[in-house]
């Protein structure tokens, strides 16, 4: 069955109208976060603490003034405010997924929407899901025109014009430009890293594995980034959270197992779909505690805009390298259907649902936002079954579900480890 991606892709048009809404020029480090803003007076790494409910590092404050620059504009101003004050959120593209930073507010009272304990209307719930919704149909759409175009290029495909839009709606929007060799070195090894990387081993893995296993594996990026903050940052992991990577791992285990014994002797780990997913999400992981130094030098719309531009770059020289099929004559055998799911992978996959997601993340908690994750997969593993025909073995079925309640564990709030 035919995925109808101009339906689709015409339907989801009132959700787009809100693109972007955050006024700050703070990055954050992951999707659930709470980060001071990153141009502040900032204390070294070892001073800094690394909450893995987050996944993100956060200032202690402790009821101190914090003297602020503000960059939203061309206009740079300073200002100093009680840590109380009420401040604004700011969100960066990471991967599959938007990382969100609530700058000193208590993020439970910013809203009386959805987010907040309201009720909401259809459309304010068909706009607060529909990132979510994206993401996990844009792993479906990548996989239908892979056999076509080759992976590499749409890995280039899905980054490049979503980076030009953004960094487009930047400049529109007056956001300040990369300035300096510190600036564009940090958004250039992002790239490499968060868009080269991931989105390179994520179509690897495509080719291998269905969209929807695909997608749990991706989402399971959380556990690498509790590890990297015990380590990196000195984060005490918990009872909780440590059951957590250990039933996550079991559970990556059982997702790769059929794949293991359905091959036998032929198996081959670079030639497994749900290894490369893995490396997608170590590389995502990676990035994710890359991102407080990327936030030093640059917005973070144009250092989202910006990383998916540079980071595609590789990806087409490699598509023409390896000669992709879409480079070898079979441009013409694409369909109108297919050059419309290219376009939904790079438009709504990327741009539109980081724009949703950050106009989202200014209505209300973070943490609550943060929760509807787990939706990606699940988007990603019904449409995969309604239009690819891919189903879960009963030993993956239990792994991914057994994966998705130790993400839940690593990110259990802190005061109740």
């Amino acid at each position: 069955m035919e995925w109808p991606w101009s339906a689709i892709a015409a339907s989801s048009s009132s959700s787009s109208s809100c693109f972007f809404a955050s006024p700050n020029s703070c990055l954050s480090i992951t999707r659930r976060t709470n980060l001071s803003c990153v141009n502040t007076s900032v204390k070294s790494l070892r001073h800094s603490r690394f909450d893995s409910k987050h996944n993100l590092v956060k200032r202690r404050i402790n009821g101190d003034s914090v003297v602020r620059r503000s960059t939203t504009s061309n206009n740079s101003t300073e200002e100093t405010e009680s840590s109380s004050s009420s401040s604004s959120v700011d969100c960066v593209g990471m991967g599959s997924d938007v990382e969100c930073v609530n700058n000193g507010e208590d993020e439970e009272n910013r809203s009386s929407g959805i987010l907040s304990g309201g009720e909401g209307t259809f459309l304010e719930w068909t706009v607060l899901i529909s990132p979510f919704f994206f993401w996990g149909t844009a792993m479906v759409a990548m996989k239908e025109v892979l056999p076509i175009t080759g992976p590499f290029f749409v890995a280039a495909f899905r980054l490049i014009p979503a980076g030009l839009l953004l960094v487009a709606f930047a400049v529109y929007k007056g956001r300040p430009l990369p300035e300096g060799i510190n600036a564009w070195f940090s958004i250039a090894l992002f790239a490499l890293v968060d868009a080269t990387c991931f989105q390179g081993f994520l179509a690897q893995g495509l080719q291998r594995t269905s969209a929807g296993l695909g997608s749990v594996i991706i989402d399971s990026q959380p556990l690498t980034v509790a590890v990297l903050a015990s380590f990196l940052f000195g984060e005490s992991i918990g009872i909780v959270r440590a059951g957590g990577l250990l039933l996550g791992v079991a559970g990556l285990l059982l997702l790769e197992v059929p794949s293991v014994t359905s091959d036998g002797n032929n198996f081959s780990l670079w030639g497994s779909g749900e290894w490369w997913m893995l490396l997608a999400a170590q590389s995502m992981a990676i990035g994710t505690v890359m991102v407080r130094w990327v936030s030093k030098y640059s917005d973070p719309i144009m250092a989202t805009g910006w990383h998916m531009v540079i980071g595609g770059l590789p990806l087409l020289a490699i598509s023409v390298i390896n000669h992709d099929p879409v480079f070898n004559g079979s441009l013409q055998d694409l369909s109108t259907n297919d050059v419309i799911a290219l376009l939904y992978t790079s438009i709504f996959g990327s741009a539109v649902s980081y724009g949703v997601y950050f106009y989202s993340a200014t209505k209300g908690s973070l943490t609550k936002l943060s929760s509807l994750t787990f939706l990606t997969p699940m988007f990603a593993s019904i449409f995969g079954y309604l239009y690819l025909n891919e189903t879960f073995s009963s030993l993956q079925l239990v792994g991914a579900a057994v994966t998705l309640v130790a993400i839940y564990l690593v990110n259990f709030p802190e005061g109740n480890d």
